[in-house]
């Protein structure tokens, strides 16, 4: 069953996601599952590190973005 649609974005994440998108060669449903999915996998990998705890797993998703070399 799909998920409805809950997603707000702001403007800069909206523009953002368009230009990457465009780079990338994706539609941006593509690019924002991509990214889900990445997001989910980094966040379960850290969670089962151990010591990580919920500081760690804190971060914004921005952050996780840049440090995974997809961000801006």
């Amino acid at each position: 069953m799909p998920m409805p649609h809950l997603l707000r974005l702001t403007r800069d994440q909206e523009i953002r996601l368009d230009r990457l998108a465009e780079r990338c060669a994706l539609s941006r449903t593509e690019l924002l599952e991509r990214l889900v999915a990445e997001g989910l996998t980094a966040l379960e990998t850290e969670l089962m590190i151990e010591g990580a705890g919920l500081r760690r797993a804190e971060r914004s998703i921005d952050q996780l973005l840049r440090e995974s070399g997809l961000g801006a």
